[in-house]
This record gives structure tokens, C-alpha cells and sequence, in this order.
């Protein structure tokens, strides 16, 4: 029996990234059977007896040789069970139950059902970049969630036997980028938050200046609603931001409906997370939280809670967007361009200076307590705001203050005019001079850096949250009151 061969394109997951694999099948004499070779692991090996009963379902003959299989470029583990598609298709046209012609200019990409249906993967976002930056038709299941848009050519396959017809018979898959829809994100506004006008301003000036920000305060006093309110005074996802954020959550098989219709992501893990759960890992390796909020928010709730070595962890992505993880096979790079909302309580009871409560925490657990961020953290978050319980009046009579839209328009208006200025001026290399402080805000920065005995980095911290309270007033100089102000959310101890 003289060998036959069949080659088709699939793809493989490496982190955020979809690799082209070349799937090439060739039948000869011998034991019926199925190798795999190219290092494919576990879910790949499982995938000859998928294919078996998905043919045999569909209508098509098994071949009753000996089949090998190779996965190319070898050099790279191939993972998940995306390749079961192309396996299959590249069987048929080996053993010439399907034109050569169906598998020119396609990527295939799918699980196989054991009764032939093709089922959708998890990265479908990062198989359809591949395949339009190739030039390619990506065939993937009509189940997929993966929408049109972006110049991607996409057709769904809902059984392996609707082959026979031809790709040029299937259906495009989605008809372009999803339409907003309402959802519980727009359902939030910052005029549920009462009482806490201060805490909304350090929001806002957060929001506009992209900083990272710290609430402390006493349970109950709102320091998650001000949070999960936070992206709605954000700008929406340009169409590249959202590209991105939809990749990162395709391959780790997280919902995205807001994402498509234009909302900042928002994750907010518990406190307990690990660090690989946290900054990304695994076998596969997939993206923890910090890259599923590229783009976005990244709440932490009761930060000293959380695990020493995660919390310093994310120092390095804080200044670098992005985060490498070194592994065995080699070094996988995700995307992690987030803005960072911790909230905390000031001691562990959470009474310390809440008046009406007693704080009966010794002194040396309080300074324990705090101690658990850690100054370099602290180092990069910009904004410390107290958050004081509201009064019981004003939560009873429903008292609002600014409301999302108001926040929303100043956030706007700061970043609009932020742009205008430093597209005008030559940003300086030093950002307290970046900072553009007059005459008179400089004196009295320096003066009250003196008496507050502050070293280089919380100047330079002031410095900017100074610089976007002036953006959101218009202002091309910093001002003394805007001094004064960023002054008032500098960082210091959590009492």
C-alpha cells in the first residue's frame, strides 16, 4: 500500500498568542492506528479517539492503515483541543475522502464532539487574529461566541460532515462587533454612594490621572461600591484596547460581554488568590487577574489580607504593563496595562479612629497589620483617601452628591485637555518639572515637603496627582491649592 499524505493548518495556544501548526497526516501499511507526534500533550493524544467515533459518526470511512500524525514546528508543545479539526480533515483528504481544495487558504480550528459536532475552543479571539494576520478563512465552530469585525474572515462548522459541501458553503460566523447592551455595569452609578463627596473627588482625580488609589476606612462605610463604580467614569475601550482585552479573555475562557460592548474590564479576585492565580501561570500557562484587567481595574479588597508574596509581586507589572513568566519550555509574556483600587481597613478590627467604635487592637498588631503592604507598593499608589462611615442620616434620606455622569465628564475633560498640553509642550524628563508648577505652588511645595520631611518618591507622587487636579480644572500651571490638595492624599500610615 503506497503512502498517501494530507496537510491542513491549525493553530495552537502559547500564552495570549495563537501559533500557525501544520498538521501533516500520512497513511501507510502496518497495525491500524494513530500516532501523534510533534510533543503534543495529554488533551492532544486524547484527540485520536475523538476523531475516530467524530468520522465514523459523520459518515466517513476510518482508515484501516497505519496513520502518523506530525504537529509542525516540533520544538513547541502543543496544548487544548483545538487541533482535533485539522487532525480530522487532514485523515480525510489523506485517505481522499475530501478534496484537497477544502483545506487551501483556511485555518481549522475546533473540537470534535464524539458524534461529529464541532465544538468551540477556548482562545477563539487570538485564532482569528492569527489567521486574519495570515490571510487566512478561519473554519471553528457555528457555536463560537467570536463575532466579525476587526477584517476577520470567520465561518462556522457546525458538523464535521457539512465538509463534503465545501467551506464555500458554510455560513460567515457573527455579522461585526457586538452592539452595547445594557448590563449590570451600567446599572451602577456613583450617586448610590452617599455621603462620601471627598471619596468621589479622589475617584475622579484616580480616573483622570490613571493613578493607582488606596481607600481606608471602617466596614461598611463603602469602600467596594466606590470601587466596582470606578469604570463607570472611565472612556469606553477604543477598538484596539478592546481587541486586546477580548484575546486575554478568550484564551483564559472568561466571559466578555462587556468587553464587546465597550466597558473597561473590572476584576476584583478575593483576597485569598495565590500568585499564580494572581500574576498568571499553570500547566497550561494562562493569565491571572492582573492581565484579565488590562485595560481596566483591578480591585483588591482588604489588601493586607492578601498573600505577602502576591501583594509584592505586583510591583513589577505596576511599572512594566506586562508581566514575564519564566517556565521550562520557555518565557510566556501577557499584557497587564491595569489600574490598581485596593481598599483596606486601618487595623485589624477595622474601628481604629471610626468614631461611635472601640478599637481594642494593641498597638504592636496594628503596626503588624498596616506593616502587611509593604512600602514598595505603597511606592506606587498615588491617592490614599479616607473613607469615613456615612452619616446615618444621610444614608436614611437618600442624600445624593455627584453622580457618574458629572464624574465622567470631568475624567473626559482632564485626559482631553492632559493630551492637548503634552502634545503642546516638550514633556520634561523630571516630573516634578513635568509637572509645571507657577511661582507660588512651587514655594509652598517646597515648604511643606520640608516640614513633612518627604523623600523623592512621594514628591514625585504629589507632584503628579497635583498635575491631574489641574488638568480636570484647565489649568496649564499647577497651582498652590492643587499642591495643598494632592498633599492631602499622600500616602502614609493606615490609621
Amino acid at each position: 500500500m503506497g503512502a498517501e499524505t494530507g496537510a491542513v493548518r491549525g493553530a495552537a495556544l502559547r500564552g495570549v498568542e495563537a501559533l500557525q501548526v501544520e498538521v501533516e497526516v500520512s497513511t501507510s501499511g502496518g497495525i491500524p492506528g494513530i500516532d501523534i507526534v510533534g510533543m503534543p500533550d495529554a488533551s492532544v493524544l486524547e484527540a485520536r479517539s475523538r476523531v475516530r467515533c467524530a468520522l465514523r459518526s459523520s459518515g466517513f470511512d476510518l482508515p484501516r492503515a497505519h496513520v502518523t500524525i506530525n504537529l509542525a514546528p516540533s520544538y513547541i508543545r502543543k496544548t487544548g483541543t483545538a487541533l482535533d479539526l485539522p487532525i480530522a480533515v487532514a485523515i480525510l483528504i489523506a485517505t481522499k475522502q475530501l478534496p484537497r481544495r477544502v483545506a487551501e487558504g483556511a485555518l481549522f480550528v475546533g473540537e470534535l464532539a464524539l458524534d461529529g459536532t464541532v465544538c468551540p475552543v477556548r482562545g477563539e479571539m487570538a485564532y482569528a487574529l492569527l489567521a486574519r494576520e495570515l490571510g487566512l478563512t478561519l473554519l471553528t465552530s457555528a457555536q463560537s461566541d467570536l463575532a466579525g469585525g476587526w477584517g476577520l474572515d470567520a465561518r462556522g462548522v457546525t458538523r464535521l460532515g457539512q465538509l463534503r459541501e465545501g467551506p464555500e458553503a458554510l455560513g460567515p460566523l457573527g455579522s461585526g462587533p457586538a452592539c452595547p447592551r445594557e448590563g449590570a455595569g451600567e446599572a451602577l452609578d456613583f450617586s448610590d454612594v452617599v455621603d462620601q463627596e471627598l471619596a468621589k473627588r479622589a475617584m475622579a482625580i484616580a480616573a483622570a490621572g490613571r493613578h493607582g488609589i488606596l481607600m481606608v476606612g471602617p466596614p461598611g462605610a463603602g469602600k467596594t461600591m466606590l470601587a466596582r463604580r470606578l469604570p463607570t467614569i472611565l472612556p469606553p475601550l477604543t477598538e484596539d484596547e478592546r481587541a486586546e482585552a477580548l484575546v486575554i479573555h478568550s484564551v483564559a475562557g472568561q466571559p466578555a460581554e462587556g468587553l464587546a460592548s465597550g466597558r473597561r474590564p473590572f476584576r476584583a479576585p478575593h483576597h485569598s488568590t495565590s500568585i499564580g492565580g494572581l500574576i498568571g501561570g499553570g500547566r497550561p500557562v494562562t493569565p491571572g487577574e492582573i492581565s484579565l484587567a488590562h485595560k481596566g481595574v483591578l480591585f483588591l479588597d482588604e489588601l493586607p489580607e492578601v498573600a505577602h508574596n502576591a501583594l509584592q509581586a505586583l510591583r513589577q507589572p505596576l511599572e512594566d504593563r506586562q508581566i514575564r513568566l519564566v517556565r521550562v519550555d520557555g518565557v510566556y509574556t501577557f499584557p497587564c496595562d491595569f489600574q490598581l483600587v485596593a481598599a483596606a481597613n486601618p487595623c485589624p478590627c477595622g474601628h481604629l479612629g471610626d468614631p461611635g467604635h472601640e478599637c481594642r487592637c494593641p498597638a504592636a498588631k496594628i503596626a503588624a497589620y498596616q506593616a502587611r503592604i509593604g512600602g514598595p507598593l505603597m511606592d506606587r499608589i498615588d491617592v490614599v483617601v479616607d473613607v469615613a462611615r456615612p452619616r446615618s442620616s444621610s444614608v436614611i434620606q437618600g442624600r445624593e452628591g455627584m453622580d457618574s455622569k458629572e464624574m465622567s465628564a470631568l475624567v473626559a475633560a482632564a485626559r482631553e485637555f492632559g493630551s492637548w498640553r503634552e502634545s503642546r509642550d516638550e514633556v520634561a524628563r523630571d516630573p516634578v518639572a513635568a509637572a509645571a508648577l507657577d511661582v507660588r505652588a512651587q514655594a509652598t511645595f517646597e515648604d511643606l515637603a520640608e516640614r513633612l520631611a518627604l523623600g523623592g518618591r512621594a514628591i514625585v507622587r504629589v507632584a503628579r496627582v497635583a498635575r491631574t487636579i489641574a488638568d480636570m480644572e484647565r489649568r496649564e500651571r499647577v497651582s498652590a491649592d492643587d499642591v495643598v490638595e494632592a498633599l492631602g492624599f499622600r500616602s502614609r500610615a493606615l490609621g
